[in-house]
């Protein structure tokens, strides 16, 4: 394996990752953010040192864009595509071994439709699409509610807890396992085996988190099958069997697709959670406001999603010569669209740096993207993520963070390895009655 995938890697991640070094010694702010820990951990001062006096921003890797309205329009603009160039700057040779590894399905590959372009991904996603409608989401409500209590049960009363490994996480991968018809004990399993795949999203990942990935990948993609197979003897109610009783995509299709609902179902979940109660920690006057009016807590998980973000970028590919605000972007260029900075405007957002629940336009965020690529799941994330947190600070109003909080060791996907909280005293036992706030639009 290592000596095949090593030439994808090269290409893939290892030149940008030399470029990535090099210009970070040098001071380059892009490659700082991309690449230190000064970026990963605070990213939001490099975004405002790139942001400059706006305008398309030329990094040692590509163009980049930090403003709303230019993110706003290259997501919604179809000259523009997601299918990733291999290496077009490599070494031809180099390029044309990289060409011949295949790799297994996997979520950051074709034929996963986060990066095939229309219309390829609108076959790929409308037979999921029926999963993620309106009244899909409100089916799951009860579910999602079951689940929180008996995370809060499980915790101890004045105790303290990891709020990520024992709550935030668990909620959405319960929700996401049972849609696609995996059984509980699976859960563990597809935790681990995010972890290990996510560093792919973003640019640069080292070569060893790379090797651990594609052998995650693998054994993801044997037990996939398997389960696949399963659903084709015994189908269920889950999306995965109605995929596979439709006959629209083959195995290869229904493995990658697969993979990415799973990771997508709770990666997006888990760090809007730990980032809102990081917000709230910091926030007290704001936590109070949502303590006080249940009906708040919709307002809290849009702050916190235009304030603190759980995937920080994104890019496109222009595919043919486009012109964005005077600037020619030829075919082929690369563009990495900082949706973090998008959502720190201040021609958008006033006092973009502060977190405030009030604010009347913060759905105006890109976090969950916008156009044919806008995130199938984001109903399914801020209703789980309204109702956890609003569960959690019912049960536990007193809880407070437990020393400093571990940020992930990731760009592209933004929240925390670790929170320990001191949960503090039971409040009422039970989770709150019925679901708050969840008829106002998305």
């Amino acid at each position: 394996m290592n000596a095949r995938y090593w030439i994808r890697w090269a290409a893939e991640h290892g030149m940008p990752r030399a470029v990535l070094s090099w210009q970070a010694r040098r001071g380059d702010p892009f490659a700082t953010l991309l690449s230190g820990e000064r970026g990963l951990h605070d990213p939001y001062p490099l975004i405002e040192e790139l942001r400059g006096p706006g305008g398309l921003r030329r990094t040692p890797l590509s163009l980049a864009a930090f403003e709303h309205a230019q993110v706003r329009a290259i997501l919604r603009d179809s000259r523009f595509g997601v299918r990733p160039a291999l290496g077009q700057d490599l070494p031809a040779p180099l390029r044309k071994l990289a060409e011949r590894v295949t790799l297994p399905p996997n979520p950051v590959q074709p034929p996963s439709m986060l990066v095939l372009d229309p219309p390829e991904h609108t076959r790929m996603r409308k037979p999921v699409a029926s999963a993620f409608t309106p009244r899909a989401i409100a089916r799951l409500r009860d579910r999602v509610k079951v689940v929180t209590t008996e995370l809060l049960d499980a915790m101890p009363a004045h105790g303290s807890v990891d709020l990520i490994t024992d709550f935030a996480a668990r909620v959405p991968i319960a929700i996401i396992a049972e849609m696609l018809g995996f059984p509980p004990e699976d859960r563990e399993r597809f935790l681990s085996w995010g972890d290990r795949v996510t560093p792919l999203l973003d640019i640069g990942t080292s070569w060893r988190s790379y090797r651990h990935a594609m052998a995650a990948i693998e054994t993801m993609d044997d037990h996939l099958a398997d389960h696949i197979a399963r659903l084709h003897r015994e189908p269920g109610e889950d999306i995965l069997s109605s995929l596979v009783r439709s006959g629209e995509l083959n195995m290869r299709e229904l493995q990658a697709g697969a993979a990415l609902l799973m990771g997508a179902g709770f990666e997006t979940t888990v760090n809007l959670i730990g980032n809102a109660v990081a917000a709230l920690s910091a926030h007290p006057d704001q936590l109070a406001r949502a303590q006080d009016d249940p009906e708040r807590w919709p307002d809290v998980v849009e702050e916190t999603l235009r304030f603190d973000p759980p995937v920080q970028t994104t890019a496109r590919q222009a595919l043919e010569d486009v012109v964005v605000d005077g600037v020619t972007i030829r075919a082929g260029t690369t563009v990495i669209l900082s949706l973090a900075g998008a959502n720190r405007d201040p021609a958008v957002f006033a006092q973009p740096d502060r977190f405030d629940i009030d604010r009347p336009n913060a759905k105006d965020h890109l976090s969950f993207s916008t156009g044919v690529h806008a995130c199938l799941g984001a109903s399914l994330a801020r209703m789980e993520a309204v109702h956890a947190l609003h569960a959690l600070y019912t049960r536990y109003p007193d809880l407070r963070l437990r020393g400093t909080p571990v940020r992930r060791n990731l760009f592209t996907l933004h929240g925390f390895e670790h929170m320990p909280v001191d949960l503090g005293p039971v409040a009422r036992i039970g989770a709150p009655e019925g679901m708050v706030g969840l008829t106002r639009p998305a």
